[in-house]
């Protein structure tokens, strides 16, 4: 049953980053990361003030959200350390790169979940779950090198090495939702740490970009700036959800959810009209067997 949970959330994921790359293009980026983050906070902040003054409405439900003490609150705002410094690479990344090459290189967030996952928490792969993992992360892999036939050069293209630092911060992030979400409570922790990245990111919109803003590429407001937040919500609920459940592999589910590429690049094909479809379709349908062999494996 996780693993369905984590291929839903994968759905939700890969139309997350569309709506990104819509918000982003020709667009200032920190307001952009600003206002969906607003948006994804914004959606917990009544189940917090509910739970807390009117708990016998939410108490029996999956939307209700504890008090939690003082020392837990640490724990969620490093989160939103983690999470916040990846997405600020990340955003500045997606808005230079075609969204075929960033979905590929960000979907190799696996690799190091599955080494942090057996080093940190001795997790262990039945062989069928290696097949799956294995084939997955090569055609990940071989997806990324597609890259360099569209002159971005991964060792020393800025925006790629910036895409290389959010992913990895991303799976650090991964990582500690392991330990989050057997320590505390899921709902508690995802509204938490989105409101302490509104807290982050505030003194970043004031002190960096407002008084630059004419210097640098203008902001325009978007409908898909708020569809960013509602999207990552979904997909961030499935998520924890997945790796909350008796059983779970957080390094089978890190691979399921990067399955979202599906979703991105087909769209980003078919909106942004992106070059090498045919030779990158190929190693999609080595994605989809891997992910496949992976879904298999879980059962």
């Amino acid at each position: 049953m996780w693993a369905l949970f984590a291929i839903a959330s994968a759905i939700f994921l890969g139309t997350y980053d569309v709506f990104k790359k819509l918000s982003l293009n020709h667009n200032a980026v920190l307001p952009v990361l600003f206002f969906s983050t607003l948006t994804y906070a914004t959606i917990f902040l009544p189940l917090v003030l509910i739970s807390a003054y009117y708990p016998a409405l939410l108490n029996q439900t999956i939307f209700f959200i504890p008090t939690v003490p003082p020392e837990q609150h640490v724990y969620f705002l490093l989160k939103s350390v983690i999470v916040t410094s990846s997405w600020i690479f990340a955003f500045f990344a997606i808005k230079h790169l075609p969204l075929t090459i960033v979905s590929p290189i960000r979907a190799t967030g696996p690799i190091w979940i599955i080494l942090g996952a057996i080093i940190i928490f001795s997790e262990h792969l039945t062989p069928i779950q290696w097949i799956g993992t294995a084939v997955t992360l090569l055609f990940f892999y071989l997806f990324s090198l597609a890259g360099k036939s569209e002159g971005f050069h991964f060792t020393t293209n800025k925006w790629v090495l910036f895409l290389i630092a959010g992913t990895l911060l991303g799976s650090v992030s991964g990582l500690y939702d392991k330990f989050l979400v057997h320590n505390f409570n899921k709902m508690a922790m995802q509204a938490w740490s989105a409101i302490y990245q509104i807290g982050l990111l505030l003194p970043i919109i004031i002190f960096l970009w407002y008084p630059r803003r004419d210097q640098n590429t203008p902001f325009q407001w978007r409908w898909s700036i708020p569809m960013i937040g509602v999207f990552l919500v979904i997909a961030d609920f499935l998520y924890f959800y997945a790796i909350g459940c008796d059983g779970s592999l957080i390094s089978v589910i890190s691979a399921l959810r990067r399955g979202g590429v599906i979703i991105s690049f087909a769209l980003g094909a078919i909106i942004f009209h992106e070059k090498n479809i045919k030779k990158k379709g190929w190693l999609l349908i080595g994605i989809v067997t891997g992910v496949i062999i992976l879904l298999f494996g879980s059962k």
